[in-house]
């Protein structure tokens, strides 16, 4: 059995299980804050951009990507905290099964909005650089 005082932070009797829930807590305001921030925004320089050439068909992209890049990262810190609140605090069969679900979730979604901003899967490489074969004929 742990004692009291071997569960708090030396020198300043602050117990650790409340820095570690809230550590996950802030990474989860980050989480929160790097969407509302990145999607507030991509929609001002969608609103600009539309003002300015009124063609929606060349700021829409850009928009789209822009608002998924700003989830992508704030799902990062969401499972970050996720993480650390589960794993650390009460890593009990069903908290953990818990979380395997939630990341699970998560990183399906990550993976959807991957393969929508990029255009292809995460795992595939870009598209090489292509070169003229060696000895494929002669230079023009």
């Amino acid at each position: 059995m742990v004692s009291a005082a071997a569960s708090r932070v030396r020198g300043c009797g602050v117990p650790i299980r409340e820095i570690i829930q809230l550590t996950g807590a802030f990474l989860d305001l980050a989480g929160v804050l790097v969407i509302a921030v990145g999607a507030t925004m991509a929609t001002v320089v969608f609103a600009r951009g539309w003002w300015r050439t009124r063609r929606l068909i060349d700021v829409y992209p850009p928009y789209r990507q822009g608002v998924g890049r700003a989830i992508l990262l704030g799902l990062e810190f969401l499972v970050g905290g996720d993480i650390i609140r589960t794993v650390a605090v009460s890593p009990t069969f069903a908290s953990v099964g818990v979380l395997a679900l939630i990341v699970l979730v998560r990183t399906f979604l990550s993976i959807s909005l991957e393969v929508e901003l990029a255009g292809r899967w995460p795992w595939q490489g870009r598209n090489p650089v292509t070169r003229p074969d060696i000895g494929s004929g002669p230079a023009r």
